[in-house]
């Protein structure tokens, strides 16, 4: 690590003071079948929200969910939106800060539901690849949060492009990576400090040829397409003995402790007997047993239409949902069927045949799920990528249009901004510019899908945190210093 004395004053002035959350001291965790440290707060302290309201006027609002206002406003007030709409019929508060968007564009934060920053960060060495734990084909017991360096140069490179929450998952190694989170972009020390509040966790799977290549490499299964279901089945059937023998549990505790209770008024009620014992926790079965429960998400890493319509029968055997199909490069063969069961499909523009899996595809892809109903979101598995996610999502509008298919700017603006955030669990929260949701607000120099178009100004939670007039110190250690600066003469 470069030591440099004026960083660690500007990290503080962005993050705050490292102190415990007032009441949290002695506070110890209930003991249950559930990880609570996936819930426990952040060490450091949270930004205070901005003092006063913030009127963003006069721009093409661009709301999210298909509504435009030219010209609009957008107010904003201790973190959340308290207005949208036309510029004559919204009102600008007393004392609010006015930013005049005459002539930009006016968006919801951008949306991307697969990223391995942080778990990959930049500079790209050994030291840093903590994305995949392949020393076992299903590994539901490791969380993608507990491996993520919120000090990624990537991440304010992110932000720059007007990306403002991002799903950070295991890669694709194992068929079962791990928990995933949902994270907001802010400089922090602290990973718990990012999460995105009251976000479910996903659990990252992965089908074709990622596992079965890591495993049959080492002559392990799964070696095969067929193993690889086995391992998953023969996880889900475990998880399914764990919630049964927990829920056994929870009854008979549920019943002595009734019994003590009567005991305790009653010197003629039945003794209790001895307090049943709990079964012993697994952090895995755990993870599993969240997902038949409903409460962790399922993404899937799963390239071909056949292998999604295997996953899909997978689910519906052990009665769990699946939120997504990452990468779904033939999502487009099963449109209607992802369109009727409420499944997205995120996907790229246009990345294809870099291996067999991947080689059948169609620029038009995400166009095509959209056209059938369905929900496409642009994703992009790459720290450059989603520098540009409002240009892919251009470029796969494009392609759609160029197959004929009529799809509207708004309607191509939601791939990245309120499908991505419905896919994640966050939709209430984030995606629309919409009253009472989240102050996560990019103001853009031109249409936000032209190629063209730059971020000016990008709020999360209402904090000014990327102006491109002003830039804001560098997140990361690694970069201060390494910008080359021009002097004249």
């Amino acid at each position: 690590m470069r030591w440099n004395p004026i960083f660690p004053c500007a990290l503080s002035a962005l993050v705050g003071c490292a102190s415990t959350p007032s009441g949290s001291e002695g506070v110890a965790a209930p003991l249950g079948p559930k990880s609570d440290a996936a819930e426990a707060p952040a060490l450091t302290a949270l930004p205070a929200p901005p003092a006063a309201p913030v009127a963003v006027v006069g721009g093409t609002v661009l709301t999210g969910d298909g509504r435009r206002f030219e010209p609009g406003t957008v107010v904003f007030d201790a973190g959340r939106i308290v207005a949208v709409g036309p510029a004559s019929e919204v009102a600008v508060p007393s004392g609010a800060r006015v930013v005049d968007a005459e002539g930009l564009f006016v968006t919801p934060g951008l949306v991307d539901t697969h990223s391995h920053m942080g778990v990959y960060p930049s500079p790209h060495v050994e030291a840093h690849a903590d994305g995949n734990e392949m020393t076992d084909p299903t590994t539901p017991y490791v969380f993608s949060e507990h491996a993520f360096w919120p000090q990624d140069p990537a991440l304010q490179a992110a932000v720059l492009g007007g990306v403002t929450t991002i799903q950070v998952l295991p890669g694709s190694g194992n068929v079962i990576g791990g928990r995933a989170v949902t994270l907001k972009l802010r400089p922090s020390l602290e990973t718990r400090a990012t999460r995105f509040p009251d976000a479910p966790f996903g659990l990252k799977m992965a089908c074709g040829e990622n596992p079965k290549r890591v495993y049959g490499g080492k002559g392990r299964r799964p070696m095969s397409r067929m193993g690889s279901v086995y391992e998953l089945r023969s996880a889900f059937i475990r998880a399914q003995e764990y919630a049964w023998k927990w829920k056994k549990w929870e009854r008979e505790h549920e019943a002595w402790t009734k019994k003590r209770e009567a005991a305790a008024e009653s010197a003629r009620a039945a003794k209790p007997g001895p307090e049943p014992e709990s079964p012993s926790r697994d952090l895995g079965l755990e993870t599993l047993a969240a997902v038949l429960d409903g409460e962790i998400r399922v993404h899937i890493h799963c390239y071909r239409a056949d292998e999604m319509l295997q996953m899909l029968a997978l689910a519906d055997e052990f009665g769990y949902e699946v939120s997504t199909f990452h990468h779904a490069v033939e999502a487009y063969k099963i449109a209607d069927v992802l369109a009727e069961r409420g499944v997205h499909a995120s996907v790229w523009a246009d990345w294809w045949g870099f291996k067999i899996e991947a080689y059948d595809a169609t620029e038009a892809n995400a166009a095509i799920v959209h056209a059938a109903g369905g929900s496409p979101d642009i994703h992009s598995d790459s720290e450059i990528g989603v520098q540009r996610l409002n240009q892919e999502a251009a470029k796969a509008l494009a392609a759609g249009r160029r197959h004929g298919l009529e799809i509207s700017d708004d309607d191509a603006l939601k791939w990245v901004t309120l499908n991505p955030a419905q896919s994640l669990g966050v939709d209430a929260q984030t995606g629309t510019l919409e009253a009472g949701k989240m102050a996560d607000v990019v103001v853009w120099d031109r249409n936000p899908l032209s190629i063209y178009a730059q971020t000016k100004l990008v709020y999360i939670d209402g904090e000014l945190v990327f102006d491109r007039e002003r830039p804001e110190p560098r997140w990361s250690d690694y970069l201060v210093g390494s910008a080359v600066e021009e002097t004249r003469p």
